[in-house]
């Protein structure tokens, strides 16, 4: 049984992701269509002591917003 080599799907345009590492080369990319609600799960599986990453906004070629403390303030 082979392991899954890549991502299986495509970026939203005007969509917030960010990640949460669950130890070796396992990544789980979370979306969240708003801003509110992205920074409330990102809260939450930082608080509950998850390796997060916060990626950003993405725009179709790159992610925007993806300074997170400037995003909290």
């Amino acid at each position: 049984m082979s392991r899954r080599s890549t991502k299986k799907f495509e970026f939203g345009k005007g969509v917030y992701y960010f990640e949460i590492n669950k130890g070796y080369q396992s990544n789980i990319t979370i979306k969240r269509m708003t801003l509110d609600k992205a920074l409330d799960a990102f809260r939450l599986y930082n608080k509950n002591q998850q390796k997060v990453t916060w990626l950003g906004k993405w725009d179709g070629s790159k992610f925007v917003e993806n300074d997170i403390e400037k995003l909290v303030k």
